[in-house]
């Protein structure tokens, strides 16, 4: 049997639709999931990100830190956690959310400092306040990179975040885990391909949120 012949057994499986372990109730939970450790990330990151990169220090720093996070194993820490708190989704948000905070706070960092000085420095010349010139000069010209460092993170997530099934919990992993224990290759390919959808179509939401959001000349210049 091929991949094809797995992925189109699992999608016309009626079984597969409905139920607690419907593909609508895992991707909901995988959604859950992924949400929950990108708005801890954005949280962490970008104003870390938004006002080191204003004031321009601690760049060194943040490279070091991001350096140091990508080198950890992200399921080596979600065993160490699980062995220190037990399970649950503690064990879960903190590898995705370590995963996802350097991409997020390196670009934003690099997003503002990229951005020209000439209208930062008349627009301290005019008196604006430093917390003003961040928000509406620096970040309507940083956002089209700021919201390229969240896609970055958000694609990681939602691909990682498979490892919630190892803990007891659910998500698009659980078929992985579990089919690759049943041995149910088509239960395996299955929920890989609804976590590479997943993903591709988080580049979209990302794509449309640019759109919507960037202005035009912003755009352009980028």
């Amino acid at each position: 049997m091929n991949v094809l012949h797995f992925i189109t057994s699992f999608f016309t499986d009626g079984a597969h639709w409905s139920g607690y372990d419907g593909i609508p109730t895992r991707l909901l939970e995988h959604l859950q999931y992924s949400l929950e450790a990108l708005g801890l990330s954005a949280l962490i990151g970008l104003p870390v990100g938004l006002v080191t990169g204003h004031y321009g220090k601690g760049g060194n720093t943040l490279t070091l830190i991001a350096t140091a996070a990508r080198a950890l194993p992200t399921f080596g820490l979600l065993v160490l956690i699980v062995i220190i708190a037990g399970f649950g989704m503690l064990p879960v948000m903190i590898p995705l959310v370590v995963l996802a905070v350097p991409p997020v706070l390196v670009t934003t960092y690099e997003a503002v400092r990229s951005v020209d000085r000439s209208p930062v420095d008349a627009a301290r010349g005019i008196g604006l306040s430093e917390t003003r010139i961040l928000l509406q000069v620096e970040l309507p010209v940083a956002l089209p990179l700021i919201l390229g460092g969240l896609r970055s993170a958000a694609i990681q997530i939602v691909s990682t975040a498979t490892i919630a099934a190892y803990v007891g919990l659910g998500g698009l992993g659980r078929y992985i885990v579990d089919g690759l224990y049943q041995h149910d290759y088509e239960k395996v390919v299955g929920g890989a391909s609804l976590v590479a959808a997943m993903a591709l179509a988080t580049l979209g939401i990302f794509w449309a949120l640019a759109r919507a959001t960037v202005s035009p000349g912003v755009r352009r210049a980028a």
